[in-house]
This record gives C-alpha cells, sequence and structure tokens, in this order.
C-alpha cells in the first residue's frame, strides 16, 4: 500500500487542504462579520456550491479520460492564481460580489479536483487495500481540516484576512509543485468526436449504469443529498451563527472559537478515519445504517442547549462534544460507502460514476444551507427547533436505509469473492 506515489498524493492531499481548509474558513466568515446578515451568509455559501456541483461530473469525465496527476497539478496552480487575485481585488471592489466569485470558482475547482483523487487510489492499491486507502486520504484530510481552521481562526482573530490568504497561496504552489513528480498508470481512450458529444456520451453511459446496471447506487446518492440538505448544511450554517451571535462572546473570541469548533470537527473526523482504517475489514455492511442513526441523534444535544437558553463556554463545549461525535459518525458512513462503490464500479467507469454520485449528493446541500440562512434570520432565539427536526429527519432516512444496507452487504460479498477468484 505504502508505494511512493500513494505517499505523495497523502502528502500533496495535506498541503492542497491545508490551504483549501482556512480559505473556505476564512472567507464565509470574513462576509459574516462584515455584513452580520446570517440570510446573506447562507445564501452566498448556497451559491457557491453550484460550481462544485456542476463540475463534479465534468471532473469525473476528465478523470477517466486524462492523465489524473495533470488534473491536480492544474487545478493546484489554478487556486494558487485565484487567490492571488482576491489579495489584489479586496477593498477594491464590492466585498459580497468578490467573496461570490472567489467561492464559486474554489468551490468549482474542489469539485473537479475530488473526482481524479478519488479514481487515483484503485489505479495504486489493490482491492483489499481501497479501504485503508480511502482511511489515510480521510486521515490526511482531517489533519488539514484540524490544523487549517484552528490556525485560521487565531489568524483571521488576531491579524484579519491578509495572512490567510498569502498562507493559502504558498500551500497551492507547493502542492502543485510535488504533484508534478507523481505518476500514475493511465491509459488514454480513444476520443470520438468533439470534447462537448464525448462529455454527453460519458455522462449518459455512466447515469445509464447508476439507473439501470446498479440502481442501489443512485439509492445512496440520493440519500446522501437529504442528509448533505438537513444535517450537513444545518453545520455549515447553523455552527458560524450560534456561536459568532448566539452565544454572547465578543468578536474576536467568537471567530477564534469558531476555528476551535473546526478544528474539534476535524479531530472528530479524524478518529474516524482511524477507525474505518483499523475497522477495515470488519464493518458489516448491513450494520451501515447505524452510523447514520447515531449521527443523526448528535445535533440533539445541540438543541436542547439552545432551546433551554444556556450561553456562554457551557453551551460551547456542549456544541464541541456533540460536532466530535457527529463527524467521526459521518466519517466512519463515508469511508464504508465509498470503498465498497470503489470495489463495485469497473475501473473505466470509475471516476465518472463516482463524479455523479457526488453530484447528486451535493445537489440537495444550496438549497439547504439557503433554507437554513433564511431560517435562522427568521426564527431568531427558536433555532433550536431546526435541530431536532434535523434529528428526527436523519432517523427516519437511517431506518428507511436498512434494506438498501442489506442488499449491499450481499453484493458486496459476491464482488469479493470474485476478486478473490
Amino acid at each position: 500500500m505504502w508505494n511512493k506515489n500513494f505517499i505523495m498524493i497523502l502528502v500533496g492531499q495535506i498541503i492542497s487542504l491545508f490551504g483549501n481548509g482556512i480559505l473556505r474558513f476564512a472567507l464565509p466568515l470574513y462576509l459574516l462579520n462584515e455584513t452580520g446578515s446570517a440570510a446573506l451568509f447562507g445564501t452566498v455559501s448556497a451559491c457557491a456550491f453550484i460550481p462544485m456541483i456542476v463540475l463534479g461530473p465534468v471532473g469525473g469525465i476528465f478523470a477517466d479520460r486524462v492523465n489524473k496527476r495533470n488534473i491536480m497539478v492544474i487545478l493546484d496552480f489554478s487556486t494558487a492564481i485565484l487567490v492571488l487575485g482576491i489579495i489584489v481585488l479586496l477593498g477594491r471592489m464590492n466585498l459580497v460580489v468578490l467573496l461570490l466569485c472567489a467561492m464559486f470558482i474554489l468551490y468549482g475547482i474542489n469539485g473537479a479536483y475530488q473526482p481524479a483523487v478519488q479514481a487515483s487510489i484503485p489505479a495504486l492499491l489493490k482491492d483489499n487495500d481501497i479501504m485503508k486507502g480511502n482511511a489515510a486520504i480521510n486521515l490526511v484530510a482531517s489533519l488539514a481540516g484540524l490544523v487549517g481552521p484552528v490556525l485560521g481562526g487565531m489568524l483571521f482573530g488576531f491579524y484579519g484576512i491578509s495572512p490567510i490568504l498569502y498562507v493559502s497561496m504558498g500551500c497551492f504552489l507547493v502542492s502543485a509543485i510535488m504533484e508534478m513528480f507523481i505518476v500514475i498508470p493511465f491509459e488514454k481512450k480513444e476520443a470520438e468526436g468533439n470534447i462537448f458529444a464525448i462529455g454527453l456520451s460519458d455522462l449518459k453511459e455512466s447515469m445509464h449504469y447508476i439507473r439501470n446496471d446498479d440502481p442501489l447506487i443512485m439509492t445512496f446518492a440520493l440519500a446522501v443529498g437529504v442528509i448533505n440538505m438537513v444535517l450537513s448544511a444545518l453545520i455549515i450554517i447553523g455552527l458560524p451563527v450560534v456561536i459568532t451571535q448566539m452565544l454572547g462572546f465578543d468578536g474576536d473570541t467568537a471567530n477564534t472559537l469558531y476555528g476551535y469548533s473546526e478544528g474539534v470537527y476535524a479531530v472528530g473526523s479524524l478518529c474516524g478515519g482511524m477507525g474505518a482504517g483499523m475497522l477495515a475489514g470488519k464493518l458489516k455492511t448491513e450494520k451501515g445504517y447505524l452510523l447514520l442513526l447515531l449521527c443523526g441523534l448528535t445535533v440533539v444535544p445541540i438543541g436542547l442547549s439552545l432551546m433551554t437558553g444556556m450561553f456562554g463556554m457551557p453551551a460551547f463545549i456542549i456544541i464541541m462534544a456533540s460536532c466530535f461525535l457527529m463527524a467521526c459518525l459521518a466519517t466512519l458512513f463515508s469511508i464504508q460507502i465509498i470503498s465498497y462503490l470503489q470495489i463495485i464500479v469497473p475501473m473505466d467507469l470509475l471516476g465518472k460514476v463516482m463524479a455523479c454520485v457526488s453530484c447528486i449528493g451535493m445537489c440537495a446541500s444550496p438549497l439547504g444551507q439557503a433554507v437554513y440562512g433564511w431560517l435562522f434570520q427568521f426564527l431568531g432565539e427558536n433555532v433550536y427547533v431546526l435541530f431536532f427536526a434535523a434529528a428526527a429527519a436523519t432517523v427516519a432516512l437511517a431506518v428507511y436505509l436498512k434494506k438498501p444496507f442489506e442488499q449491499l452487504a450481499k453484493m458486496l460479498d459476491g464482488n469479493f469473492t470474485i476478486n478473490v477468484k
């Protein structure tokens, strides 16, 4: 498993995701601080997901037809240029327009980038190492997510947004240069027709596979969309609003604590990733829905603390504990699903199918974020209702997925048998 190229991908992910993490942390928070509007914050955050959704399938098509290393290198260099543009234009044009455009491009690049990484893992590892490889990728992502927001919160609280922009630009440059030396096995496909016809044909092929050849994949993709709309969007919009506006902290302290909350969430993801690596082969697929059920229950303490009027550090500690448990369970759940799909899907369709699955799952996220932004603005001190509703919806979805997980377990058992032979 630990070959040179896989290790270089891991290191590149650490550097690139660290830069991405502090940037995606700082830009929305800067907008929230400057405007004080939860509705605007939610709307801009939601709109930023649109290019990620659109470019995800495009990235999947390129991941199957272009050298994956080149995709990663070009996109990291492009992100460095984007950050340079933000540095130059900040204070010289309308803040909302600038940050919306920047987040549009940043999320779009991220949407095109991840299919290349996901499709690289099966190309570099054997089947019985794929879950461990995904766990390792998730582990470094969690490490970057841990250090990024914590450091970003400290830098933002003390020095503002400028040092964050310079640090993130340096990260993308270093990552791009290092990725130039990665070697990923690649077999070029014969192109028939122009690029648009090829893209449309590839997209139809992957959607046909999801709908007809393996409809269970569609079930899980739609389920992930519901999770993103109900639970993930709640955390993305709710945490900064609650911590910076409802717990009674002053501005600088609230920004720093929000950075810590992102770090705690990353620690939970880190623990979940480590658990997935250690439990690879031991997790029972048919029981996967229980992870989602427990994940939904983790937001209940946050709702209770807000309902009882708790504020200050006690409420913050409850929020942190809930976020830690949620991230741990969600990471275990997602790594398990991604690894199994990577094993089931044929290699020549992997990039496209995984990108389509991600796209379907992400389509609901902008809607959830936009709605939550307005609901947080409208409900005021009664936002605890949203946490209880999200918990109930997630638990109901988990119960519904019990049968699909049992079907997935049977399918994987047959697939593993074929691989062993």
